[in-house]
């Protein structure tokens, strides 16, 4: 996948909280923990689970989360 983006953070998902809306997510990278909010939508679109390796991508105040 090709993306503009040029901050990006690989790691493992740690943790999911399973919201009606909206789902935490937690992402174990080299350089720390990254938390994130996502729609729960996204969540089961992109099959995320606790021990997927994913990206996390930041530009201007979003972050993306790519599973891997």
């Amino acid at each position: 996948m090709k993306s503009s983006v040029r901050n990006r953070l690989e790691g493992k998902v740690t943790l999911l909280v399973r919201g009606s809306a909206v789902s935490e997510i937690e992402i174990e990278t080299p350089a720390g923990l990254v938390s994130a909010v996502i729609t729960t939508r996204s969540l089961d679109a992109v099959g995320l689970k606790v021990g997927d390796i994913v990206s996390a991508a930041f530009k201007a105040t979003n972050v993306f989360v790519d599973k891997l």
